[in-house]
């Protein structure tokens, strides 16, 4: 059995960003050096926990999606909370194959005493962000949105 790595908190997010910012599918089985055993991970779409669940997020994302990539934009680190705030970057498979999509979000980070991430909690507009991006669905929401702000 080997001893746990402690980091202090900003190294831990330092190694975090970098991580998500190159992330790769042949990166991936490194998620369980970043985040501890029974991490929860919860965004608009899923809430799942444990490392092979998290994983299994980002796979399907990869499987999902053309060139996602993460660029965080701005970090905020005390103690062992951290706030990140990101642009994702990525092309949808089946329409608008040669438009580049952006959706901006942020994260809350909680690290454990060696600096993994016990809590990864996603915060982003759905709607805006994705579904209006989506032929149909885009102008339903579109119309939506005027009704409600009218």
């Amino acid at each position: 059995m080997t001893a746990a790595i402690t980091l202090h908190p900003d190294e831990a997010v330092t190694a975090i960003v970098a991580f998500f910012e190159h992330l790769r599918p042949e990166n991936l089985p490194q998620i369980g050096q970043l985040y501890a055993a029974n991490a929860r991970f919860k965004d608009p779409f899923q809430d799942v926990q444990g490392v092979a669940a998290i994983t299994g997020v980002f796979e399907h994302m990869f499987v999902a999606l053309d060139a996602p990539r993460f660029v965080v934009t701005q970090r905020v680190v005390q103690g062992t909370q951290c706030f990140l705030t990101w642009d994702f970057h990525f092309r949808f498979q089946r329409f608008d194959r040669h438009v580049t999509q952006t959706v901006r979000g942020a994260t809350h980070l909680v690290l454990d005493a060696q600096g993994r991430i016990l809590l990864h909690r996603d915060y982003w507009d759905a709607a805006e962000e994705l579904y209006e991006k989506i032929p149909l669905v885009g102008a339903l929401m579109r119309w939506l949105k005027t009704r409600a702000n009218a």
